[in-house]
């Protein structure tokens, strides 16, 4: 019997979503401009503002978060500006080609793929710039194609310290995941998508906009007409929006953003930490290397790097074997390591599934150096431990 459905994505996103969530997406359209629409958007922008932890503007766009964070990035700055671009990944060197191809100066705070940034060397350079050249500090804190969580906290002191830089933030995939709580840190732009912590399909991009955001707005220069982030804020102000939204997606968004309020942030945060600890502990038991230290571990995401068995391999017969999505690595390290995501709409049952079915690939494909059943006993006792 084929089990078409039986699929399962264990990946950084897109993420699993809720059947409350799919069937959300099946009702007939309403108008974009009806007073029913503008109910909802008033629902979902409350419900983005507590879990943004804010006060100020949480705009959506139609958009992934790549758009969301162009978007964050053009409507602050002009060309010619200098910005602090910290890359430890893939998406920390995304974000200096978005501001090369605007004509934005950058100078890079670098880090080795799978190691973290370091909030010293942003203060460094911060404290140098005596004649506050510098305008933005673009930070990935959920670095996704390594697994690195970055000392966002530290970094966005550093910035504070400045008193003339803004801190654009990648949270992509750690919003919803692991507290970004944007007024106490002091977060100017925060950009989000919604394939991940949001537990629904892409599409949506979400950007948090501070009051300093906003007056560096009212100076920027360089060319945006759909991601002109100001009819969105006007817009938003009236529960509308100034283009036509996908409007299924908002009638997932307000039923996954309700679930997650049923939850409570704690219960989020808790959840993806034990998730993340269950995971780790069973690659340790399995003798599989971690591609990140503990101390700097992402919620969303585990990187893996095996040894004497092919990543891709493992990928492979997870996918034909047991249904089961697991995430290659990007880039250089293409071939070399395989992530598993825990984000969103997963829970303790999925994890044990996944070790499971890993523990049998690895089995079937000859690795050596573990017992089987040991990653499945770690994951358990990490679990049990604290469910």
């Amino acid at each position: 019997m084929p089990m078409d459905d039986k699929f399962m994505l264990m990946i950084p996103g897109p993420t699993p979503v809720p059947e409350r969530v799919l069937l959300a997406q099946a009702q007939h359209l309403i108008g974009h401009r009806s007073g029913e629409f503008s109910q909802i958007m008033g629902e979902i922008t409350e419900h983005l503002k507590w879990l943004h932890q804010t006060q100020n503007d949480v705009l959506i766009l139609a958009a992934s978060g790549t758009g969301a964070m162009e978007a964050g990035i053009i409507n602050v700055l002009s060309a010619g500006d200098r910005v602090l671009v910290g890359s430890n990944g893939k998406f920390g060197d995304r974000w200096v080609k978005v501001c090369e191809a605007f004509g934005i100066t950058v100078d890079l705070i670098e880090a080795e793929w799978g190691q973290p940034l370091d909030p010293a060397a942003f203060e460094a350079a911060l404290t140098a710039d005596t004649a506050k050249a510098i305008k933005a500090v673009i930070v990935t804190h959920s670095e996704t194609s390594s697994g690195v969580l970055n000392d966002l906290e530290a970094i966005a002191k550093a910035v504070k310290a400045h008193g003339e830089a803004l801190i654009i933030v990648d949270a992509v995939t750690s919003l919803g995941a692991c507290s970004v709580p944007i007024d106490d840190w002091g977060l100017d732009i925060v950009a989000s998508g919604s394939q991940k912590g949001y537990m629904i399909p892409p599409g949506l991009g979400f950007v948090a906009m501070s009051d300093r955001a906003w007056a560096a707005y009212e100076k920027s220069t360089l060319p945006k007409f759909y991601l002109d982030l100001g009819p969105y804020r006007k817009s938003a102000a009236k529960n509308t929006t100034p283009f036509t939204p996908p409007v299924s997606l908002f009638f997932a968004l307000q039923v996954a953003l309700g679930m997650m309020r049923e939850e409570g942030l704690e219960g989020i945060f808790s959840r993806h930490q034990r998730l993340q600890q269950a995971t780790r502990a069973a690659m340790k038991a399995l003798n599989l290397p971690l591609f990140a230290a503990d101390d700097v571990a992402s919620p969303a995401v585990t990187a893996v790097m095996p040894q004497g068995v092919e990543a891709e391999a493992i990928r492979s017969t997870m996918r034909k074997q047991f249904d089961i999505a697991l995430a290659g690595g990007q880039d250089h390290l293409k071939g070399k390591i395989f992530r598993m995501g825990h984000l969103g709409f997963v829970c303790d049952r999925d994890i044990i599934t996944a070790v499971s079915s890993l523990e049998a690939t690895l089995t079937h494909l000859g690795a050596t150096g573990f017992t089987p059943g040991a990653g499945l006993a770690a994951a358990q006792a990490v679990l049990m431990a604290s469910g």
